[in-house]
Order: structure tokens, then C-alpha cells, then sequence
């Protein structure tokens, strides 16, 4: 049969020229013109818009390429006849959580080295972000040149894994902040001025590299460190900074320091203040100058709370987010001794409480709150169980959930300038994460997470599914 078929291609190809035809001659195909993506329709589920609106019963999203264009009661929200609806009955639907401060690149299992700032470990991180709600980050300093390439993809409408945004380097002190010890970074990924002439440099360098932000680390880590950053260094960063179009974030830990950078002029205090009470001088400066404050409450719970072992801990909420090398060290019975032995832990401790009491009293007095764990930075700041973590700790403080999950939305997106997302609204991206359960009235329902949608497509399900 194969010989036959040879045989008459063959005396086809012979016959066409007799017929004044060639084989390029012969019609093509028309390609046929790609189709517009089909409009889809969530409905049934209870919907928290994200800018603190009271939650909306049974209604309907509907998606047209990636983006919100109605929102509304499923009685009275008309909906394209050519959708694709998905039946979220009984669900509840709140947008992406939106991190200002974590960090990309850093750890790997259990090891912080310079060497993990590459694109498959950064991949697997922004993957974890994503399917834990977190859908957009911002990488608050130490990255490497890749970051670049890593943003334009990550903006991409086809991306796998969180949007990121970064602060590209970051400016630290020599000998001081951030310690060598436990923090290492490349040369690449970190500059040291020691003077303000170096530190504009450092600042042209970032701006050129088209930084989203640029970070200072400026205290001495609770007096670990022999050095602060100096009054004119900081002064110039920021000044350089403002001139260049670019905000700048503080890492911080004492009050005075804190007053110190806000009258210098800085944009976002990138830690809460965990040395003492708030006072009304600082309140006031944060108030009239408008500064953002992203408490990280977070992180010192994560000094101490894996060697407590909640009960929490064996939930799959937990448990799927782990490396094996670091669910191996929390079941170390020496590491869990040392831990809770260690005079951090009980100074983190104390930093939770203030952390938490500082974070009411600013949210109180109209303070701008934005919303990060610095999660990525140490292996025990897990990316997107912190975040929820923070959640919780919020409500602990005293915000409602509506409260706290309208500073992780709407609140979050506003500080890092971004317009298109944070809301569930018409306009926006559809960013957003399907729960099981209602956090209006416990904020862990967070943690039952559904499903996961970004730029309108479904990217992940339930969290006991996903894998490290």
C-alpha cells in the first residue's frame, strides 16, 4: 500500500506541470484570525471587594481579557450570553494579597547564599506566593541583575507565578546593616557607601537598572551591628532618590530611628517601630508627611513560633509550603531547644506585642498602612504562609478582618503606585483568590483557600495540592 501511495504522489508531482501548475502554486490556507478570549462569569459567591465595603451576597464578576468589567448582585448583573461560568455558590472571593515587603532569591531550604538568586529558585518562590493569594511582590532589595529580566516576564499576561516588583539593590552600611552574618549578599546585590557622594552614585546606578524602589537599611539590628547608618548618607539617598522619580523604603527597628529617616524625608518605614510605644511626635510627622508603614509583625513571630509547635503546624496549609530541609529543622528536637533558649526569641516576643500595639495606635489615627512580612528573607519567613500569619496578627492587634484584608488589597496596591489591581471592581485586573470559607468573621478562613485567579485565568487550586 506505501509503495502505491509513492507512486501516485509521484506521477501527481509529473502531471502538475502539464497543468500549468507548480506545487508553490497551489492555494493555501488562509490562517484564520485568532478569537478574542471568552468572557467568563464567576458567580454565587459572597464577594469582599477589597476597599472595605460591606460583603456582597450571591453575586457575579464578570472577566473580558483579564480584567473586571462588572461586578454586581447575580439578580440584577447583566452577563455576556457567549461566557464561560464557573459556580462559586457558596465561596467567598476577596483580590490577590498584594506583599510591599518581601524578598525573592534569598533561601533554599534552609541555606541564605548568594548562589540561590537564580531564575528556577525564584520561579518555585513567586509559584508559592501565588498559590497561597499572594498575587503581586515586591522584592524590598538584595537582588541581582536578573531581577530585570524576572519583572518584564512576570508582567507578562501569560506568566506562571506572582507579579514581582523590586527594589533592585538596595544601600546598606559598611561594617553594619545588613550583617554579613546570616544575610550574605553578592557585590552585585548590595551597595555599602561610606559617602554621600558614593550613595547618589549607588542611587543613579539603581535608577538606571529602572527600580521600582529604592531600599536603606539603617539601624544597627538591636545594637548587633557597630555602626548605623550615617545621618548624611541616608540624606543623600533620599534626596538623590526624589530627584531620580523614586520613593524610598526604610528598614528600621527604633523609634528614633524611625523619626530620624521620616524627617529626612523617606517615603515608606519598611518595619514596624518594636523598641517602644509610638508617641505623638511620630505620629504626628507620619500623619502631616504622609508616610506609608508596613508593620511586619511577622517577622519576629517567626523567631520563635516553629519552636512553640502550634497545632497549626501539622495542617496542610502548612505543611505544603515547606522544603523538605526545613520540615526536617522543625522537627530537630536540638534546633527547637536552641531556639527557644535563645534571647531573641524572648526579644521577639516582646516586639509582637509592641509591633501589634504600635500598628493600632497608627491604623487609629488615619496613618497610611501597607501590608508585608518580609517574606523570602530568612527561611523561617515562609513565602505565603507569612502572609497570612501577618493576617491574623493584625486582627490580633485589634483591626477587623474587613480591616486587615483592606490594608493587604487596596492599601497595598496604593503604596506601591499600582491602579490596576487591589479591588475587585470594574476596570481592574482580576486578580483574586476563591475561599472556602468567610473571613469576615475569622480571618484563618484565609487559609481555605479554593482556588487562585490571575489576569482572569484560574492558576491554582486547592492548597492541598500544591508542593514546594
Amino acid at each position: 500500500m506505501k509503495e502505491f501511495t509513492l507512486r501516485v504522489r509521484a506521477f501527481t508531482l509529473l502531471l502538475l506541470p502539464l497543468l500549468g501548475l507548480t506545487v508553490e502554486a497551489r492555494p493555501k490556507p488562509k490562517a484564520s484570525a485568532p478569537a478574542a478570549d471568552t468572557p467568563v462569569v464567576l458567580r454565587g459567591a459572597r464577594l469582599i471587594d477589597g476597599a472595605g465595603g460591606e460583603p456582597l451576597a450571591d453575586a457575579v464578576v464578570v472577566i473580558r481579557d483579564g480584567v473586571i468589567v462588572a461586578v454586581g448582585p447575580a439578580a440584577s448583573t447583566p452577563v455576556p450570553d457567549t461566557a464561560r461560568t464557573v459556580d462559586y455558590t457558596g465561596k467567598t472571593l476577596i483580590p490577590g494579597l498584594i506583599s510591599n515587603h518581601s524578598h525573592v532569591g534569598r533561601v533554599n531550604g534552609v541555606k541564605v547564599e548568594p548562589g540561590n538568586y537564580n531564575r528556577a529558585n525564584i520561579q518555585r518562590q513567586l509559584r508559592q506566593y501565588e498559590a497561597y493569594g499572594v498575587t503581586t511582590v515586591m522584592s524590598l532589595g538584595m537582588n541581582r541583575p536578573l531581577l530585570q529580566q524576572l519583572r518584564e516576564q512576570q508582567h507578562g499576561e501569560r506568566a506562571t507565578g506572582a507579579d514581582l516588583f523590586g527594589a533592585d539593590q538596595g544601600i546598606g552600611v559598611p561594617q553594619g546593616a545588613p550583617p554579613t552574618d546570616g544575610m550574605p549578599a553578592g557585590e552585585d546585590q548590595l551597595y555599602r557607601p561610606d559617602t554621600p557622594d558614593k550613595a547618589r552614585q549607588a542611587v543613579r546606578e539603581m535608577a538606571s537598572h529602572k527600580a521600582d524602589l529604592v531600599k536603606l537599611w539603617l539601624d544597627d539590628f538591636e545594637g548587633s551591628l557597630a555602626v548605623k547608618m550615617k545621618p548624611e548618607i541616608y540624606e543623600a539617598v533620599i534626596d538623590e532618590a526624589h530627584k531620580k522619580g523614586l520613593r524610598v523604603a526604610a528598614h528600621i527597628h527604633d523609634l528614633e530611628d524611625a523619626k530620624a529617616v521620616v524627617r529626612a524625608g523617606v517615603d515608606i518605614v519598611a518595619h514596624g517601630v518594636r523598641d517602644q510605644l509610638v508617641d505623638a511626635d511620630f505620629l504626628q510627622l507620619m500623619k502631616e508627611r504622609r508616610v506609608w508603614y508596613v508593620p511586619t509583625v511577622a517577622l519576629d513571630e517567626a523567631t520563635f513560633i516553629y519552636a512553640d509547635a502550634p497545632a497549626w503546624m501539622g495542617e496542610p496549609f502548612f505543611q505544603n509550603a515547606l522544603q523538605p530541609a526545613l520540615k526536617a529543622q522543625f522537627t530537630d528536637e536540638a534546633w527547637v531547644s536552641k531556639t527557644l533558649a535563645s534571647p531573641k526569641a524572648e526579644s521577639a516576643r516582646k516586639a509582637v506585642e509592641l509591633n501589634q500595639n504600635n500598628l493600632k495606635t497608627l491604623y487609629d489615627v488615619g496613618a497610611r498602612l501597607g501590608f508585608g512580612t518580609d517574606s523570602g528573607a530568612t527561611p523561617l519567613r515562609i513565602p505565603g504562609v507569612a502572609e497570612h500569619r501577618e493576617l491574623l496578627l493584625m486582627t490580633g492587634a485589634g483591626l477587623t478582618p474587613l480591616q486587615a484584608l483592606t490594608v493587604a488589597t487596596r492599601d497595598a496596591a496604593a503604596l506601591l503606585g499600582l491602579e490596576d489591581r487591589g479591588v475587585l471592581a470594574p476596570g481592574k485586573r482580576a486578580d483574586l483568590v476563591v475561599l472556602d470559607a468567610d473571613p469576615t468573621s475569622d480571618i484563618s478562613a484565609t487559609q481555605q483557600l479554593h482556588a487562585v485567579w490571575r489576569r482572569g485565568r484560574q492558576v491554582s487550586g486547592p492548597i492541598t495540592a500544591f508542593k514546594p
